[in-house]
């Protein structure tokens, strides 16, 4: 897992991303100044020995950008790693940097595009050339029972990964079970601020997708 980490934080296959990661690495937000922003790729976070993992979009540009740790120093990250604390998979609620003393149990949260792209936006050659990092990477978590997509791209992402066709339409706890029946891919809205501040994604209904994540996977502990 480390050598595929250093593969991916190296990466440079996509030029549009690579421009738009170091621009807004150089120019930053002004709130965050005096940061060093990370600027490269993302890999994945988390147990290596996880049942379930946590499949959203990219990095956001001034959170995991920023930070070095996917879904970490923005608002979604702070709406996803609350509830999988809530849910018994994370030792605290909180996910700010990458030397916080975050540990997850059971999980692992990834990424299907390890860049930050404008407008949070990959192009399908984008997302076609970071998808075997991601088939790596599941290779690598052998114990994975469960994969909860955070919203429909990492949803596409992860029935491309397991060859689930025809898909489900995608909705907020739709499951799709992969052809062998090792693997349920179970839907989650993503927790994006358009989510979140609107309600369409509620601190409960994300906990209920966890919580489902958990029996389907077979996790005990709490």
């Amino acid at each position: 897992m480390q050598s595929l980490r250093e593969e991916i934080e190296s990466c440079r296959a996509c030029p549009r991303l690579v421009a738009w990661r170091e621009l807004v690495a150089a120019e930053k937000r002004a709130s965050f100044a005096e940061w060093t922003y990370w600027g490269r790729p993302v890999a994945g976070y988390g147990d290596p020995n996880a049942a379930i993992v946590a499949l959203g979009l990219a990095p956001a540009a001034h959170g995991a950008n920023r930070t070095g740790r996917v879904f970490t120093g923005d608002r979604s990250g702070d709406f996803l790693f609350a509830s999988m604390y809530r849910c018994g998979l994370a030792n605290q609620p909180t996910s700010v940097s990458a030397d916080d003393g975050l540990e997850l149990h059971d999980a692992f949260v990834t990424a299907a595009v390890r860049c930050a792209p404008p407008a949070n936006k990959p192009t399908i050659d984008e997302r076609d050339t970071c998808s075997g990092f991601l088939q790596r990477e599941l290779a690598l978590l052998p114990n994975v029972r469960v994969v909860v997509a955070l919203g429909n791209f990492g949803y596409e992402a992860a029935c491309r990964h397991f060859g689930i066709r025809p898909r489900p339409r995608f909705g907020h706890g739709v499951e799709a079970i992969a052809p062998d029946g090792a693997v349920t891919v179970l839907c989650s809205f993503h927790p994006s601020q358009q989510n979140t501040f609107t309600g369409k994604l509620t601190e409960p209904m994300i906990d209920d997708v966890f919580m489902r994540a958990r029996v389907l996977a077979g996790v005990d502990r709490v």
